[in-house]
């Protein structure tokens, strides 16, 4: 049996695999930061990165809730620039990025091939507020059946948990039928292959394959997807 004979539901992350989340994050950092009439000074945009980075790694583990997590980052980021961070920035910037609704390049010819054939939901452990508003704004939000948000359903991927509460709003999917694809190993690919799914991982660096976590298929095309599910 096929790939495009198999699957009924195509489950895709958004931030990474269908936004460009590096795009939207930087123009609204520099936004925020401009609203305030705070300097961004070279290496800014990189130190936020890391900064952000380890505490959605923590986040993942549970080791952090999301509202701390947007917050903290700020105020971590703010240390070390030697500036006290507005109480105001975190909302401001969440602002800014839900106007930014960056597409990966070929998601929107793929969601636009796909979608007569298989049923599109959108798994995200992004902000709520942020991602209904990058959604709205899209040309993708005619093609996508649903969303799941961890911020709604209170746990987030990798958890079994998530994908409980994702099954429960899709009617509850044969697992067999359906394909998790996503850009992050510890979030998407873990978390589904966990749950019985099976994966595609979006590696467009081309990263090597990780020995201890199968996948299923790996592309780094989102336009090697109408091939795959053809």
């Amino acid at each position: 049996m096929t790939p495009a004979q198999r699957y009924t539901w195509l489950l895709f992350d958004a931030d990474g695999t269908l936004f460009d989340y590096e795009q939207a994050e930087a123009a609204a950092l520099k936004a925020a930061f401009a609203q305030f009439d705070v300097p961004f000074a070279p290496g800014t945009l990189a130190l936020y990165h890391l900064i952000n980075g380890q505490l959605w790694q923590a986040f993942e583990q549970g080791q952090i809730t999301q509202p701390a997590l947007a917050v903290r980052r700020f105020e971590l980021l703010f240390e070390k620039l030697s500036r006290p961070a507005p109480p105001e920035f975190s909302g401001a910037y969440l602002e800014q990025l839900g106007r930014c609704a960056i597409l990966m390049d070929g998601a929107e010819a793929v969601l636009t091939a796909l979608s007569p054939r298989y049923q599109i939901a959108i798994l995200t452990n992004g902000i709520k507020a942020v991602q209904t508003s990058r959604l709205a704004r899209s040309s993708l939000r005619g093609y996508v059946a649903e969303m799941v948000i961890s911020e709604e359903v209170g746990a987030a991927k990798p958890d079994p948990a998530f994908f409980d509460a994702a099954f429960e709003r899709l009617g509850h999917p044969a697992k067999a039928e359906t394909l998790m694809i996503g850009d992050s190993l510890s979030s998407d690919m873990l978390g589904a292959s966990r749950y019985g799914l099976e994966t595609c991982w979006f590696n467009p660096q081309r990263l090597p394959a990780p020995a201890d976590l199968p996948v299923t298929y790996e592309i780094a095309s989102l336009r090697e997807l109408t091939t795959l599910l053809a």
